[in-house]
């Protein structure tokens, strides 16, 4: 298998019916909670209409088309083909577009948007935990008001004890999230049906007729109770995010398996129950829980919810890990916390700033009512994003006609764009806190991304070409001591800064010095095969380039050992032999000068090479964020004790 190959094949049998299994308790989550409140927001919300029969009936309509032309049309239908080696997502998609030779100016328009697209799935990390748990808590108000002043409280501290057992890893709570899931849709299936059985004729609202009546009818107010009915497919995104779990046939499976027919069920049993009793709509979905049934309908919610928290809280430190592997953001500490399953891992940067986050929000706006109006900005940005980005792989590696495209990319970007529109008059009432949350990150990885290109770019002004280093190793004949060096460097080709600032201070090379070069590749993983090239490049030296991709985290050690086992296998005599405890590594340690003009280019550099100038501003925020980076020794798994740090001062 090559690039583009999917790492799944189409699993049958007990295989299929375990990762849907796993499937429902991952990925639909967040999509299996909305009816929680995404109903309810629709006829008691901020942007409301009242719960008349026409009413009712219409935004039912618009429910039920929503979920099966989003959901399973266009994300299960058509953007799950645009798989990168069988991983999806936003920065996967990114992946998959973003021009192998680099990025250039006519190409930072349509990397910048995969970017705040990206951005823009932190700010609903952080908002999906805490209206998740604080709609399954409100059950409880249903059933004692005298609590009801609690539950933000209650909330707050579930929310707390979720993050503080991230570092324990997953993998032993996910054996019980897809069963859990399984209850939860079974129960939402079971209250449906129990709505519907109260007034049949609700299934009227399967014909457009009565969506289009709505619209019609109601005009703005129409236009904008989209912003509430988005609150449906607000687990869109995490279909194609979490597919290189589980693989694309699996996660169809249990969409139109299992949570497609529960919650459409669930939804026409509120509308059924709303027809019958239009008083209820400020909490329809408790509303249709009998009296007996009431605290483990919440008890069983609230794991749901959590289970849905869960799923996006991993997303956010795979998205993490990816924006690392890619280059858009500092090194941070990566913890795997199961030794089989490569994508199970914490990390605490993150895993701090979202329960905080998280934390704050619960306290600050108190009701899943008031975090809905900020709900829904992020996920359809990141939708329309993820259709401009579907188009680009379309017409560009499937080589689909022009109008083939255009038609069904069009059709996507009329939907997505309404809903993106409705959810506009949100902004003040709260949705300015994930794209405030998305600028913000938005910013830490442009500034990332150009200073490390303008750092590599002196980099490489002020290495030496790697033959006249090696002509120059010849005439001198410096003393060689016994063992072998490691030095690291970004710069494939030359002869590092490190290595000069070595062999000038200490005049002496080890009998061999290996010149070694992290690269991560578009896509999620690596071949075993391809993981590492080793040249050797004469006078003891030799040039091993260790390939990674932007699921995998890297490590020096491994690549030093496939590369005794590569030359074994390709000259047994000139094999490479490398002991990592008794070799000596040798990093680089910059200390960045901000400076309010552009650095003068080294002598004989390459115009064409160096990189914009960077604002000020940005320069300074670089040097922050490389300041609190995690060190090169610890995040490259390097022996502490093994490593030489060799410090220079740039001008930047």
């Amino acid at each position: 298998m090559r690039a583009g190959e999917s790492t799944h094949a189409a699993p049958r049998g007990r295989v299929l019916a375990g990762l849907g299994l796993g499937a429902l308790g991952v990925v639909y989550g967040d999509i299996g909670t909305s009816p929680l409140y995404a109903l309810r927001e629709c006829f008691a919300g901020t942007h409301s209409v009242p719960a008349t029969r026409d009413n009712i009936l219409g935004v039912l309509s618009l429910v039920f088309w929503a979920i099966n032309f989003v959901v399973s049309f266009k994300y299960i239908g058509f953007v799950m083909r645009a798989d990168n080696r069988g991983e999806g997502g936003i920065l996967s998609l990114l992946a998959l577009v973003r021009p192998r030779g680099g990025v250039t100016g006519r190409h930072w328009g349509l990397v910048g948007l995969g970017l705040f697209g990206a951005a823009l799935l932190y700010g609903d990390g952080i908002i999906t935990p805490a209206v998740s748990v604080l709609g399954a808590l409100e059950g409880i108000s249903a059933a004692t008001p005298a609590f009801e002043h609690a539950i933000p409280y209650l909330a707050a501290v579930i929310l707390a004890a979720l993050f503080w057992f991230q570092r324990r890893g997953t993998a032993g709570i996910g054996n019980i999230f897809g069963p859990i899931m399984v209850i939860w849709f079974i129960t939402i299936a079971a209250l449906g049906i129990r709505g519907i059985a109260m007034n049949p004729a609700v299934l009227r609202a399967v014909s457009p007729w009565y969506a289009f009546e709505f619209f019609v009818q109601d005009g703005l107010t129409g236009f904008l109770i989209l912003g509430s009915v988005v609150l449906a497919i607000t687990g869109a995104e995490a279909l194609y995010a979490d597919m290189g779990h589980f693989g694309r046939r699996p996660i169809r499976v249990a969409w139109f398996g299992v949570a497609l027919p529960a919650l459409l069920l669930n939804y026409f049993g509120q509308a059924a129950l709303l027809l019958v009793d239009p008083s209820v709509p400020t909490n329809p979905f408790y509303s249709l829980v009998p009296a007996w049934a009431l605290y483990p309908t919440v008890i069983i919610a609230t794991l749901a919810a959590i289970v849905a928290s869960q799923a996006l809280i991993s997303g956010a430190f795979s998205l993490t890990r990816q924006a690392v592997q890619l280059g858009y953001s500092p090194r941070v500490t990566i913890v795997h916390t199961s030794r089989t399953e490569m994508g199970q891992i914490y990390i605490p940067e993150v895993n701090q700033a979202v329960g905080v986050a998280c934390v704050l929000l619960v306290l600050t706006f108190r009701s899943s009512t008031n975090l809905a109006a900020a709900y829904g900005i992020a996920v359809t940005g990141t939708m329309i994003i993820t259709t401009l980005l579907f188009h680009r792989v379309a017409r560009r590696r499937w080589g689909w006609g022009r109008v083939v495209t255009g038609l069904l990319t069009g059709l996507f970007l009329v939907v997505d764009v309404a809903f993106f529109a409705a959810n506009m008059v949100k902004i003040r009432e709260g949705g300015w806190f994930p794209l405030a949350v998305a600028a913000v990150v938005f910013t830490l990885m442009t500034t990332w991304k150009r200073g490390r290109d303008r750092l590599s770019a002196i980099v490489r002004d002020n290495s030496l070409p790697m033959e006249l280093f090696l002509a120059d190793v010849a005439k001198r004949r410096p003393h060689r001591v016994p063992g072998t060096a490691v030095f690291l460097t970004s710069a494939i080709g030359g002869a590092p800064p490190v290595l000069l600032h070595h062999l000038k201070h200490n005049q002496v090379l080890h009998e061999r010095v290996i010149l070694l070069s992290v690269v991560t590749e578009e896509v999620p993983q690596v071949w075993p095969d391809e993981r590492v090239e080793c040249t050797d490049l004469g006078q003891g030296f030799y040039q091993v380039i260790g390939h990674y991709g932007f699921m995998e985290s890297p490590d020096v050690p491994a690549v030093l050992t496939a590369v005794g086992l590569a030359t074994r296998s390709a000259d047994p005599q000139g094999q490479v032999r490398v002991n990592v405890m008794h070799t000596s590594f040798y990093l680089g340690r910059e200390t960045l000068i901000a400076t309010k003009r552009a650095p003068a280019p080294a002598a004989g550099a390459n115009d064409e090479s160096s990189e914009p100038v960077m604002p000020y501003w940005r320069k300074k925020l670089f040097i922050v964020m490389t300041r609190n980076a995690r060190s090169a020794t610890a995040f490259f798994g390097l022996p502490p004790n093994r490593v030489v740090e060799l410090g220079a001062q740039i001008q930047f």
